[in-house]
């Protein structure tokens, strides 16, 4: 009786270790795994979260900082917007992925110090709404260190590739965003957007296009909406900092 006890308590003892093996193979406890795993993979310097309008052109030019500069994806996320094209749509969107993460991406709810906007101006009847939604909550939430998160709009009047026509002209007249393509093909002909490549085509003039870009902003804003503008030379800069 003693050894029938026995090994029927060693056959259950058993069954709840195949058991919680089988578990921990399932998607939810892998994908928990790999959070806690890229949580201890972090770097110590800031992390930010870059949300864009744009589905492969701005996401594949700032994962091209990301590599050159070898910033960890724990620390810098490059996510385009999944509730649409709008400016507003990529704030909301921004804002909720910051408050409730991702789980198939690997996003931490309020894992981040910063929060950044990437939108063009063009025709968007909600572009100065985003603006307006953007200084609202700048500063609303915090992290999950207990720091309110700084969200900060990248705007680009008329549209992401007068940042990149800045590293060959100095832009001061307002300008269509059809010229300005027209424009940045007589330096990348190939140009289309959606394709890699563009900031090693363009890296040797990041610097004057960093200077052009900061006297704009002194003569012109992101309000004006008119006027030739852009911050991406404030998240360029940023990023390059990040290890410093």
């Amino acid at each position: 009786m003693v050894l029938y006890r026995f090994l029927m308590c060693l056959m259950w003892h058993r069954m709840r270790w195949v058991d919680h093996m089988g578990k921990d193979n399932q998607p939810k406890v892998r994908q928990a795994a790999q959070l806690v795993r890229k949580k201890g993979r972090r770097a110590t310097y800031d992390r930010v979260l870059i949300v864009t309008e744009g589905s492969k052109t701005e996401p594949n030019y700032l994962g091209e900082i990301r590599r050159e500069h070898k910033l960890h994806t724990a620390n810098v996320q490059v996510e385009p917007s999944a509730y649409g094209t709008s400016p507003l749509q990529v704030v909301v969107y921004a804002e909720h992925l910051l408050i409730h993460g991702h789980e198939s991406k690997h996003i931490e709810p309020k894992a981040f110090e910063c929060v950044c906007v990437v939108f063009d101006r063009d025709d968007h009847d909600s572009y100065h709404n985003a603006l307006a939604k953007i200084s609202a909550i700048n500063g609303k939430y915090l992290n999950d260190n207990r720091k309110k998160v700084e969200f900060i709009a990248i705007p680009s009047v008329p549209c992401f590739e007068v940042w990149l026509l800045l590293h060959f002209e100095d832009i001061q007249a307002p300008i269509h965003r059809d010229e300005v393509y027209e424009r940045l093909r007589t330096y990348l002909p190939d140009y289309e957007k959606g394709r890699d490549g563009y900031y090693a085509m363009t890296q040797s003039s990041l610097d004057v296009a960093i200077t052009r870009a900061n006297a704009l902003s002194q003569v012109n804003n992101e309000y004006d909406g008119v006027n030739p503008y852009t911050a991406m030379h404030q998240l360029v800069m940023k990023l390059k900092s990040l290890k410093s």
